[in-house]
């Protein structure tokens, strides 16, 4: 989704990652949530403890963001893309 935003509709690299979080943030997890929930499929104390490390991460996380440059960022993600993309290729 971010590489669409960013060379499909020319968003810089920061408004693309927070489009793509603001975009999957309701319909993923609380739509997701709620039918996993109802099928007994989820650990709420585990869930709780994974979402209050996700407050922390994401809020520092997005404020580290905010600092690196563009450029700097870009790459970033495309290395972790890079790589990502290797261990699927190469994974059994």
């Amino acid at each position: 989704m971010i590489p669409v935003m960013v060379y499909g509709f020319h968003m810089t690299q920061r408004r693309a990652q927070g489009t793509s979080i603001g975009a999957m943030l309701a319909p993923i997890g609380l739509l997701a949530f709620y039918e996993y929930y109802k099928t007994g499929n989820v650990d709420v104390k585990m869930s709780l403890l994974i979402a209050v490390g996700f407050i922390f991460g994401g809020y520092f996380g997005g404020m580290w963001a905010q600092q690196i440059p563009q450029g700097v960022l870009r790459k970033m993600f495309a290395v972790l893309l890079a790589i990502t993309a290797a261990k699927m290729f190469f994974q059994k």
